[in-house]
């Protein structure tokens, strides 16, 4: 009992420690970067301009950049404190009677997992190791695909991300991503709430397509069509006014960008 009361305040001090907020603040920065560059790759898509709309054509794009390598390590540095940093609120809820505080914890959990993916691919990009993720998600697929009920782990898997996209829209419409930030006054409000808006619900309908995509590579057992966030993005230009829509979505990843700097400022950390 003593050892997790221990354990727990030391998790405590270290979630609190000035430089980790720091560094994290930093990681809330590089995923605003990365998400306008999404945005911008999206609407060359639209465009039938060719690339990669999704994170590794982003840090592909970032690497271009003027100091686009310290860029990159920055970003790399930055996106994996900022997982740290939620591995340890998801470990400060554990134990807690709150049926609430778990699923925070849960909610941190699939957040920080979802940052070292990320802090992964960019430091693929930074050791000029770039991987290129439709490939690696058909090979996952066809993995999961191949295991006894393959088919239904990756049904399940277009569920639960298909859910996850819906949430990020409900969170966009509803306005809850004022419980992650210290919302500010004025004209600045009112900006930061059509930032969050456009992006969370641009972001949500871009995985919910990537979830209906792995559902449809199970009912078909064809993992071409499990081609990740790029090849959702890209099925979305053979839809019936799809360019507009990839278009729309474009901007509002850009948007999502700018809101995530601005979060960088004011994100309850």
């Amino acid at each position: 009992m003593i050892g997790s009361k221990e354990a727990r305040r030391v998790a405590r001090r270290a979630g609190n420690s000035r430089a980790l907020t720091t560094i994290a603040r930093i990681g809330f920065a590089a995923s605003g970067l990365m998400h306008l560059l999404m945005g911008y790759l999206a609407i060359r898509i639209a465009n039938h301009q060719g690339g990669e709309s999704d994170q590794s054509g982003a840090f592909a794009q970032m690497a271009k950049l003027p100091g686009g390598t310290i860029l990159v390590w920055v970003t790399v540095v930055g996106l994996t404190a900022l997982a740290l940093w939620l591995l340890l609120q998801a470990a400060l809820g554990i134990g807690s009677a709150s049926k609430k505080r778990w699923a925070r914890s849960l909610v941190s959990f699939g957040k920080s997992v979802a940052y070292f993916t990320l802090a992964s691919t960019a430091l693929s990009m930074a050791l000029r190791q770039p991987t290129d993720s439709a490939t690696s998600a058909r090979q996952a697929s066809r993995t999961i695909l191949s295991l006894p009920g393959g088919q239904l782990m990756l049904i399940v898997a277009g569920i639960i991300a298909a859910g996850i996209g819906g949430y990020l829209v409900v969170k966009g419409v509803r306005r809850k991503f004022h419980e992650d930030i210290e919302v500010p006054t004025g004209h600045a409000k009112t900006a930061i709430e059509v930032l969050g808006i456009a992006g969370y619900v641009a972001k949500g309908i871009a995985i919910v397509t990537l979830g209906i995509l792995l559902i449809v590579a199970a009912i078909q057992v064809d993992p071409q069509d499990a081609s990740g966030l790029d090849g959702a993005l890209k099925a979305l230009v053979a839809l019936p006014f799809g360019e507009a829509i990839l278009l729309v979505i474009g901007c509002g990843l850009m948007a999502y960008g700018l809101y995530s700097f601005a979060r960088a400022r004011l994100a309850k950390l």
